[in-house]
């Protein structure tokens, strides 16, 4: 028995258990609720959506949870020292989702649509210089599953294309950065920066005044990632003064943004409603059913979150 635990509405719950169940027709998926004392005895597997820690810790013999989301710093910062494992969702559908979004996004800001929406409300007709895919320098903070899926889609649609991680990678045909001061040599040669990167106490306000500063001026910010990555203050100090010149922004601090936020009226900023790599329910589930299936068969536990990285 897999109980389902999250902080979710009575639908969403409906539909996750039902679609976990169909890809696992031999385990029984039931809400956390209806789990009998003796039951929470035995349970050796959770799926999770965002879960009350205190739920978890009622099962006593669980020795892994598998995260319906990518992100699963909420579980990190609510529960200190887990007697469990942590596996978050590594879906090849989440990358390429992901990937899509961050081109669309990138040749949002390429091709200078924000600068062409403004002279349609201003009713202004001028063509604007182009510049060449090869000549616009794209740096990708995060060089993860999402990150390298993204970093290598935008190098197939022919930006030059650099990246940076914590630790160092390779990656063919991108420029790979590591460390402080790669992270300041990325940032040097960024005219689109698209941050990727996992929320950690490392990468908490990484992209500060000092950070920023070492963009070009003029460049621009695409944040997919997660909302206190970016100092607000700084982000929007750098657009007043035209350092930078816009930013596309899925995440925030506090979502739903609050509607006295700065960001909804500045016009150098795109408010989206945190859209941009959704989980897909089919494929998430089927990425579930062979990790517990593999786990049944032989043991196997999928690659889990270290604690002390927070990824």
């Amino acid at each position: 028995m897999i109980p389902f635990l999250g902080r979710v509405d009575e639908r969403e719950q409906a539909m996750w258990i039902e679609m976990l169940s169909n890809n696992m027709p031999d385990e029984t998926i039931v809400a956390f609720a209806d789990l009998t004392d003796a039951q929470k005895q035995n349970c050796e597997i959770a799926i999770v959506a965002n879960p009350n820690p205190q739920d978890l810790l009622s099962l006593p013999n669980l020795k892994w949870i598998h995260s319906l989301w990518a992100g699963i710093e909420r579980i990190m910062n609510e529960l200190v020292s887990p007697p469990f494992s942590i596996v978050r969702l590594s879906d090849p559908e989440l990358s390429q989702v992901m990937s899509e979004a961050v081109l669309a996004w990138t040749l949002y800001l390429h091709r200078d649509m924000p600068t062409y929406a403004r002279q349609q409300r201003e009713k202004s007709w001028i063509e604007q210089p182009m510049v060449k895919a090869q000549d616009r320098r794209i740096g990708v903070l995060g060089l993860g599953a999402l990150g390298r899926v993204s970093a290598q889609r935008l190098a197939q649609n022919g930006f030059s294309v650099a990246g940076w991680s914590r630790n160092p990678k390779q990656i063919d045909g991108i420029n790979c950065f590591y460390g402080e001061d790669g992270l300041a040599s990325l940032l040097s040669q960024s005219d689109i920066l698209v941050c990727l990167l996992p929320l950690t106490p490392d990468t908490t306000g990484l992209l500060n005044e000092q950070s920023l500063s070492h963009l070009p001026e003029g460049a621009s910010i695409i944040n997919f990632a997660r909302g206190p990555i970016i100092d607000d203050q700084a982000l929007l100090a750098k657009l007043e003064k035209r350092h930078l010149s816009h930013a596309v922004l899925d995440v925030f601090m506090q979502e739903p943004l609050p509607e006295s936020h700065p960001y909804w009226a500045n016009a150098n900023v795109t408010v989206l409603p945190h859209i941009s790599a959704p989980t897909h329910p089919m494929s998430a589930s089927k990425t579930v059913a062979e990790n517990v299936r593999r786990y049944r068969l032989d043991g196997t536990l999928p690659a889990s979150v270290n604690p002390e990285l927070g990824y």
